[in-house]
Order: structure tokens, then sequence, then C-alpha cells
């Protein structure tokens, strides 16, 4: 490895669940497979939701992991926007205008970025604080792990983005 990092490889923290910043995240990690290179995403907190599958069984939590569960949904489907959220109404406007624009969904996103190789990776710890359970995520998370493992990738590569 060069002082730079892997040329070919990202890796990338999704941190958010908002709607436009899942939206950023993939259209890199996408551009980027689509370019050759070897994207890793990392999903922790409320970017975790987005790889829970919807209607997944909760598991059994605590009063306050249950309510994060019912608070923050799971999936695409229901991502607010960062700013102008209005109840859901900046949401859905949103996703009017990117349906309008001919721009994909973020379910379409998703499958788009795993066919072209990118790799999804769900924060243990972040599962475990917000009473995910393993057998709630969607098929396409390649594994389920630690900050010290995502590290390790995020060293040798050349672009590490925290979004």
């Amino acid at each position: 490895m060069n002082d730079n990092g892997d040329k070919n490889s990202i890796a990338l923290i999704v941190f958010s669940g908002d709607l436009d910043k899942i939206f950023a995240a993939l259209t890199i990690a996408t551009g980027a497979a689509a370019s050759g290179m070897r994207v890793n995403m990392f999903f922790t907190f409320w970017g975790l939701k987005l790889l829970q599958e919807k209607g997944s069984k909760r598991g059994k939590n605590d009063l306050l992991r249950r309510l994060f569960n019912v608070m923050v949904k799971p999936g695409p489907d229901k991502r607010p926007i960062s700013r102008m959220n209005m109840a859901g109404a900046g949401a859905a406007m949103m996703k009017k205008i990117m349906k309008k624009s001919k721009l994909p969904s973020l379910s379409e996103m998703l499958t788009t970025a795993k066919s072209l190789g990118v790799n999804f990776t769900a924060c243990s710890t972040s599962m475990n604080v917000m009473g995910i359970p393993k057998e709630s995520l969607i098929p396409e998370v390649d594994n389920v792990a630690g900050v010290a493992s995502f590290l390790a990738i995020s060293q040798e590569s050349s672009t590490t983005l925290f979004i």
C-alpha cells in the first residue's frame, strides 16, 4: 500500500438517515463502483435504518429501544429530508421532484449499488444500541462488524467520507 491508500478504493460512513444524505452517499458509491473502484459502505446509527427490512421483527427490546424503532421507520421509503421535512411533506416533495427528474428511488439505488459490487456493512455497536437484530437486515447486507473492522478497511482506502 502507498502512503495515500489504495487509489482504487473508497470508504463511506453513512451516519445520517436523511433521504438527501443517503441519496448523496449512494450516488457517490454507485458512481465510484461504476468507475471500477472498490466501495465499502459502513452504516451506523440513523443510516443503519436504511438497511433494516420494512415490517421486520424488532426483537425483544426495552422501552427506549422500542420507541426508537417506532419513531424512526426502517427501510428506504420513510426517510425524512435534512431540511424542511415539514412532517414528511418535504420528503414527499423531494421524492416527486426526483421521480420527475427521472432519478432512481433509494430502493433502486440500493439494488444498483449491490449489482455494482458495493459492500454494505452494518455497525454492530449501533445495532445493539438501537435494538436492531441481525435477522431484520435486508439480504443485501454483506456483514455486521464493529468500528475496528471498518477502520481497517478505511485505512486501506484512498478516500473516506462521512455522510
